[in-house]
């Protein structure tokens, strides 16, 4: 009595998770039950197969709880968990499966065979049309699949190149610790070595030029580290932006004073096509470093007596800032590397000068940050035109 009443139970369990397959859904009481008399408790272990490819099955599956995938071999097709069914079409079809399908973690089935079906469902045309309704349903879940699958491909490759470029970036950090930042100290430590030991040996000419030497590589590794830092901080996100209105015409003369004695040396002159006013909303310190490295690079390859141009144009949203130099150019093949962080690319001014690779980095970076874009224009030995936009302030 008690084994009758736990069987009727269980049965009246089954029937519910019937009637949520689309096959019997509109099945009457009566195949119902029938149906879930012959229902076939199945347990499998994580990574266990229900089938495999090339099995001729003879029976359909519901899930009660776990998960399975179909596959063949790494390629994955779909995956059911809790409630869905499969092998739906082996009902009809005992041809070879096209598909393996395993077991991602320890799953509780339900199996229906295939002439328990044939013989309960014989000459009832509501099931049959379940089967063709769970085919097209198949169909639409294959799609929902595939969609899913490939935004998680995407999604995948994005953190791919996100990886990539953080390996990027800790090669470059480590390159300019072992050598960009340690040689102009090793010169600095060796002049002053010689200054401590054979001062009295030297002239004062001597000596003058020994000091030079030593501002020199000096202001070359401070100005490396000053970068550094910028960039370091850019890339933990340790850098707040802070916007406000600022007027770019005020922002351009106050930072193009800093860089008129380095200019003044090469007798490289001014030219600024600006009006005061033009206000935009940008984070001041970020966009005045820009025009900062930018002025300092047309400066670093400008010959003797050429001319800079800075200019600003009201474009609606934004303001478009440029500045243009009459130097040597770059190479057509280094205008694509100029932003990127593992090219490694500086390059010697007109007179010499040292750069230390990370000024355009750091360039782009502050842009983006400011919601704006930079992009270049070069011909060798015609000149360079750098150019970004920043919003306008609006009120």
């Amino acid at each position: 009595m008690i084994k009758e009443i736990s069987e009727r139970r269980k049965n009246k369990s089954r029937i519910e998770i019937l009637k949520s397959v689309v096959i019997f859904s509109e099945s009457n009481k009566e195949i119902l039950e029938q149906l879930a008399s012959k229902l076939e408790d199945i347990e499998i272990e994580k990574s266990e197969e229900v089938f495999h490819k090339g099995d001729h099955l003879n029976a359909m599956y519901i899930i009660v709880s776990g998960s399975v995938l179909v596959h063949d071999d790494e390629h994955v097709f779909t995956e059911f968990s809790e409630n869905d069914f499969f092998g739906e079409y082996s009902l009809i079809d005992s041809s070879a499966r096209s598909a393996t399908v395993t077991a991602q973690e320890r799953t509780h089935l339900l199996c229906l065979d295939q002439n328990d079906f044939t013989e309960i469902i014989e000459n009832n045309v509501d099931v049959s049309k379940g089967i063709l309704k769970a085919l097209i349903k198949r169909l639409r879940n294959n799609n929902i699949l595939e969609e899913r699958l490939t935004k998680s491909k995407l999604e995948i490759e994005k953190q791919k190149i996100e990886l990539e470029e953080l390996n990027a970036t800790k090669d470059k950090f480590f390159t300019i610790i072992a050598h960009d930042l340690k040689n102009p100290f090793n010169t600095v430590i060796g002049l002053t070595e010689l200054l401590l030991e054979r001062h009295n040996t030297y002239d004062q000419n001597k000596i003058i030029e020994f000091i030079g030497q030593i501002h020199k590589f000096s202001n070359n590794a401070y100005n490396l580290l000053e970068d550094l830092l910028q960039w370091a901080k850019s890339q933990t996100g340790r850098m707040e932006v802070r916007l406000s209105k600022i007027d770019l015409f005020e922002l351009i003369i106050e930072t193009k004073s800093l860089l008129e004695e380095k200019a003044d040396k090469k007798n490289i002159h001014f030219i600024t096509e600006a009006i005061p006013g033009e206000y935009a909303y940008i984070d001041r310190n970020m966009i005045s470093t820009v025009i900062r490295n930018l002025i300092s690079n047309a400066i670093k390859f400008t010959q003797y007596d050429g001319t800079i141009l800075i200019k600003t144009e009201n474009k609606g949203d934004f303001y478009n800032m440029s500045i243009k130099d009459n130097g040597v150019g770059i190479p057509k093949e280094n205008l694509e590397r100029l932003f990127i962080i593992d090219s490694n690319l500086s390059t010697l001014g007109t007179e010499g000068e040292s750069g230390t690779g990370l000024g355009l980095i750091i360039c782009k970076e502050f842009i983006n940050k400011n919601n704006g874009e930079i992009n270049v224009i070069s011909q060798e030995g015609i000149g360079t035109t750098f150019e970004f936009s920043v919003p306008v302030f609006s009120e």
